[in-house]
């Protein structure tokens, strides 16, 4: 099981100085912050919830979302982002490890005392952005490692490799080449044309051991009845 992380999403935002110096609504504030959690997730692998409150909202059930990965709790009316943070810290299992993002020191408080490990929002935001600088670091220098390795291959082992990746046998690149090479000569032959102009296929030349000319034949009959009335 992954380790949990909650995080008081308005306890962030308002520890938070971007909003402020881009003039971000609460809306597109819950939003950029989720979206940088989500980024954040990929790479702690932490399970992550961010919880909103919502104790002076008209919403009569608490709704969960899911964003980018991360689960979104907007909590009911008269439920407050600490009483749901709280009750997950009590359900989890001693074993698991628990983190919360908040500066509520009553929250932090109780957070501790349920074995849960609590940093401040600053913190948090700090956190934020070393891991997703690091991670992308590190995403970067694997790829161009990669690339290195690749990259001093012989040319004729780079060809190899190329057509096992797109899926294409040498052989069967041949067998296409020759079947088009066939259908380009066939379309080149020539065809005579019948009496009514129309193509037709040129005629089959006559075989060496057909029928004998008409002219040879009748002059063996002759031959053959000249020599029967001599005999007789």
């Amino acid at each position: 099981m992954k380790p949990l992380l909650l995080v008081d999403g308005y306890n962030v935002i308002g520890a938070w100085d971007v909003p402020k110096k881009e003039h971000l609504s609460i809306d597109e504030a819950r939003e950029r912050l989720v979206h940088l959690i989500a980024d954040y997730a990929g790479y702690s692998g932490e399970e992550v919830i961010v919880v909103f409150d919502g104790h002076y909202t008209d919403r009569t059930v608490r709704s969960h979302q899911a964003m980018h990965g991360v689960e979104v709790i907007f909590t009911k009316h008269a439920e407050s982002a600490d009483n749901f943070i709280e009750a997950q810290c009590a359900a989890a299992p001693k074993w698991r490890q628990v983190r919360v993002a908040t500066s509520d020191s009553i929250e932090q408080t109780v957070t501790m005392g349920r074995g849960a490990v609590r940093i401040s929002s600053r913190e948090f935001l700090l956190e934020l952005t070393q891991t997703r600088m690091t991670g992308r670091v590190r995403m970067q220098e694997e790829k161009i490692s990669r690339g290195d390795i690749f990259s001093r291959l012989p040319p004729h082992q780079r060809e190899i490799f190329e057509r096992m990746r797109r899926g294409i046998d040498e052989e069967e690149e041949k067998e296409k080449k020759a079947a088009a090479n066939a259908a380009a000569k066939a379309k080149q032959q020539p065809q005579a044309k019948n009496a009514k102009g129309t193509l037709q296929s040129a005629p089959n030349k006559p075989s060496p051991l057909g029928k004998v000319p008409a002219r040879a034949d009748e002059v063996s009959r002759r031959g053959g009845r000249t020599s029967r009335s001599r005999n007789g």
